[in-house]
């Protein structure tokens, strides 16, 4: 792994405590990531974690990204979510792109002087991804891009959009750039459950104009190869965010308990404490390992590897959402606060639930590793 001068691998978790802690209330309040912390974040080189260091990116295998996730994450998941999509974007465009696109784009977004958004959820189109409506019409050598999307994450701030859209009903990639004519954001703000500092936005597309040079892999392919990618590098990072989430509840539902004290003994000595405590454990230790499962199927390059990677996010994302429920049940009150840290985990993870994939989504995928793992005559 190529890392900037000064930068090891072992620093991210220092890092994540020190910068991404230390701003994250602040984040989570101003509804925006500050602009300092994004070049703190790009001066550790993390927003080109997996990007090929030919194009000044870390080139990070599966596990360490993941780890980084999980440091990140575990102190702001606004923050993880920048890291996210860079590399989402980035993976697509490394995977699809022309040589000059990679050439054009990778180096910006691995050193963050370019920030990158998805845009694929529409009004219309959720779980349902690959039924996007917004039109691309040839024109002469470009397209001419309409559409609204939704929730679009750093959509207020991007300097790069990749949109999903449809070529006479054949599902095709685009790259547009900000400033393009036609192109307004719209952003969500307070409107947004959790991951109130990502800066999400809602994007209208109304008869923007797009060189053909922008077209991100082969016109019909833009759902089942480019989004694919993407959606896949999304979902890895977003697991191991969640593995962080739930395992900074855990630290700070053990810190709470073990200086609170009720009944003149800390809460922590309490028998149904201890409870709740011991299944947080449990919960963001196998959450962990299913992600390092995944990991290292993705690394192989396993034919499950997509399998793996689902079931590993609906793991990290259940575990996440119940340990910050049961974190804010120890700390009682404070934890009610919007000044705590556990009452902004709790409302980030009901966001992991439904992101990069609902919960319902992969339950249904994780029953194709039942049948694979268990074989019962009969099964599809």
């Amino acid at each position: 792994m190529a890392a900037p001068a000064g930068t090891r691998e072992t620093d991210f978790a220092d890092f994540a405590e020190r910068v991404v802690g230390g701003a994250a209330d602040e984040s989570d309040r101003s509804l925006r990531l500050d602009p300092r912390l994004i070049r703190q974040v790009a001066a550790t080189g993390l927003l080109g974690s997996t990007t090929d260091p030919r194009y000044g990116g870390l080139g990070m295998d599966e596990q360490a990204f993941g780890r980084a996730c999980a440091d990140i994450g575990s102190w702001c998941t606004a923050t993880r979510a920048l890291l996210t999509v860079q590399n989402m974007v980035a993976a697509a465009i490394a995977r699809w792109g022309t040589a000059d696109q990679r050439d054009r784009w990778l180096p910006g977004l691995a050193d963050g002087s370019l920030l990158a958004a998805f845009c694929l959820t529409e009004p219309e189109t959720g779980s349902d991804a690959a039924g996007v409506t917004t039109e691309l019409t040839d024109a002469a050598g470009t397209w001419v891009v309409s559409g609204r999307k939704l929730w679009v994450t750093l959509g207020s701030v991007a300097d790069l959009y990749l949109v999903i859209g449809q070529v006479a009903g054949a599902p095709t990639a685009v790259v547009l750039e900000r400033g393009t004519e036609g192109l307004r954001t719209e952003p969500v703000g307070d409107r947004l459950l959790g991951m109130r500092g990502a800066m999400v936005a809602h994007v209208d597309l109304d008869g923007c104009r797009v060189p053909a040079a922008n077209t991100l892999g082969p016109v019909g392919a833009g759902f089942s190869h480019v989004a694919a990618v993407a959606l896949d590098h999304g979902r890895h990072s977003v697991a191991w965010g969640s593995v962080g989430i739930a395992e900074g509840c855990l630290r700070d539902a053990t810190r709470y308990a073990c200086t609170r004290r009720q009944f003149g003994r800390p809460l922590a000595e309490h028998q149904l404490v201890r409870r709740l405590l011991s299944d947080m454990v449990i919960r963001a230790r196998s959450a962990r390992h299913m992600c390092l499962a995944a990991a290292a199927a993705r690394a192989e390059r396993r034919p499950e590897a997509a399998l793996e990677t689902m079931a590993a996010k609906y793991a990290a994302s259940t575990a996440a959402f119940a340990n910050a429920t049961d974190a804010v049940q120890i700390l009682g009150a404070a934890g009610c606060s919007t000044d705590h840290a556990v009452a902004r985990f709790l409302r980030d993870a009901k966001v992991q639930q439904i992101i990069e994939g609902t919960d319902e989504m992969h339950q249904l995928n994780v029953c194709e590793l039942a049948f694979r793992d268990f074989p019962v005559r009969g099964t599809p």
